[in-house]
């Protein structure tokens, strides 16, 4: 099935909506001085990016299913190592 032009760009702008949101929540429930809008969607969560620590990744986790119905186990880790990798989780969930 091919997606027509209307179908895709309704689909990113949803895309982007979610990582403006994620983004936001990012900051907000993890205190993060950072400007949300200065965070790349590329962005590792970990090290050398937001230098998140084992506490913010139980803290993500938590507010991801608080924020979006979506849960990250154990078995997800791989998917809070950047931006996109989340939302890529929390869409696939959702869908």
């Amino acid at each position: 099935m091919v997606m027509t032009l209307h179908e895709a760009t309704r689909r990113a702008a949803a895309r982007q909506e979610l990582c403006t949101r994620v983004k936001a929540l990012l900051v907000e429930r993890l205190a993060l001085n950072v400007d949300p809008n200065s965070i790349g969607d590329d962005q590792p969560l970990f090290g050398r990016g937001l230098e998140l620590d084992s506490i913010d990744t139980l803290e993500l986790a938590m507010a991801v299913e608080d924020t979006f119905g979506v849960t990250v186990t154990d078995d997800d880790t791989h998917s809070l190592l950047s931006l996109n990798r989340l939302v890529d989780h929390i869409e696939g969930a959702r869908a």
